[in-house]
């Protein structure tokens, strides 16, 4: 049981909130709240920590005239658990009585919390949460709230919400807004999309993200013991970002015991969302999980802050940032080789939706095998549209009576929406 007393409750609740409500609004995410302030459904807002997912809960929270809040990644509330909701809703009672608008930080921190949220959503509250950790909220998501739930999964920013938080129109685009545009994207390929950092410029700050999760929310939650080969394996899948590994070479390559072992500690770093799986399109299931994946990190900046860096890394880096705007634009993502690679295949309901070629510059001694790449595609699966992105470069290309769009990324992340591949 909490140890705490009623009074100590109290006084905590009460700075929390005052906190929260002191938090910087920041800048709107681009997230079509106002649905899910109307659903009944408990909103779920998860995502990799530090990636802004409190202050879209405090935006939220600014559409209600008063609220219930409490954050349990707090070090007060370590021991708290089950039993203890009662005493808190009593405490919220007391305080804000008649409230029926619940926030809650980090609830995967307090084990079997599910049962409590059901209850109270049950009794007619409306209730917001968020969690760090996507296994631990699916699991007790799936259990006990299937029906009961709707998620937001938050990203680092957008290359759109960087403009706007620095302030940079994207209107129309004159030359001279143009080079405006290019630097902020050189700075955003680079340092990638963390609120805080974007603030404060510190790659320290993103290694500290980085250390904090792979201990707080992986080695000690999951009690991994071989901590030197897990932190290796990190390392190694954020300095080979956008390369393609199956989970036997991964294991021959850092000299782990089992295939098993290392299945698990990827698992453990996509749940965490620090690195995300891509697999080879197949209709077959079991193929896809047996063949080759493309490992991609949360965040480039991230990844440039803690991995070894090449000179042959502003593509992979590209082309890991369109990967993390494609998953933001909510699609299904796939890669293709037959036998050339395309490097991104969208789907819908089981239907190829577009097909995406990415490359930093489409030059004399790459062109024929990236059009190769994404031609095979289009005629396997023939997906509507066929592009290529690049760092800067604009063309069509007709080829076998189909129409290649060759497009600079920074234009496709603020130009296409959530509509387009």
């Amino acid at each position: 049981m909490y140890m705490i007393s009623g009074s100590q409750l109290e006084e905590l609740v009460l700075s929390q909130k005052e906190s929260f409500l002191s938090r910087d609004p920041g800048i709107p995410r681009e997230i079509a709240t106002e649905r899910f302030r109307k659903t009944d459904q408990i909103v779920v807002i998860t995502g990799i920590r530090r990636c802004g997912k409190s202050t879209l809960m405090r935006q939220l929270s600014a559409q209600y005239s008063d609220f219930l809040y409490i954050n349990f990644d707090d070090d007060r509330l370590m021991d708290f658990s089950l039993p203890d909701f009662p005493a808190l809703m009593l405490l919220f009672e007391k305080t804000s009585p008649g409230v029926k608008v619940l926030f809650i930080d980090e609830i995967q921190n307090v084990p079997g919390w599910e049962r409590f949220i059901r209850r109270i959503h049950d009794e007619g509250y409306k209730v917001f949460l968020t969690g760090s950790n996507a296994n631990l909220l699916s699991a007790e998501l799936g259990t006990r709230l299937t029906g009961r739930y709707t998620t937001i999964t938050l990203y680092p920013f957008s290359f759109r919400e960087c403009l706007r938080f620095r302030s940079v129109s994207t209107g129309r685009i004159t030359a001279k807004k143009k080079a405006a545009v290019l630097g902020e994207f050189d700075r955003y390929l680079t340092g990638g999309g963390f609120p805080e950092y974007l603030k404060y410029q510190d790659p320290e700050y993103l290694k500290r993200i980085y250390d904090d999760i792979l201990f707080r929310d992986i080695i000690s939650r999951y009690r991994i013991r071989e901590v030197k080969g897990f932190r290796q394996l990190a390392h190694y899948l954020f300095t080979n970002a956008a390369n393609a590994a199956t989970y036997n070479a991964l294991k021959n390559i850092l000299g782990f015991k089992s295939v098993a072992s290392v299945r698990d500690y990827v698992g453990f770093l996509e749940e965490a969302y620090l690195v995300f799986e891509c697999f080879r399109y197949d209709f077959s299931l079991k193929k896809q999980y047996v063949n080759e994946k493309k490992l991609y990190c949360i965040d480039t900046g991230m990844r440039n802050a803690v991995a070894f860096r090449f000179s042959d890394d502003r593509g992979r880096m590209l082309e890991n940032l369109v990967y993390i705007e494609l998953l933001r634009r909510g699609k299904s993502v796939y890669f293709s080789r037959n036998p050339n690679e395309c490097d991104f295949i969208t789907e819908e309901r089981g239907t190829v939706t577009g097909a995406i070629q990415v490359c930093f510059e489409l030059s004399r001694e790459n062109r024929d095998r990236e059009l190769a790449g994404l031609a095979g595609a289009m005629r396997m699966h023939a997906p509507a549209d066929g592009i290529i992105l690049t760092y800067n470069q604009e063309e069509t290309i007709i080829q076998d009576g189909s129409t290649i769009r060759v497009l600079p990324a920074w234009k496709w992340l603020i130009e296409y929406g959530n509509d387009q591949p």
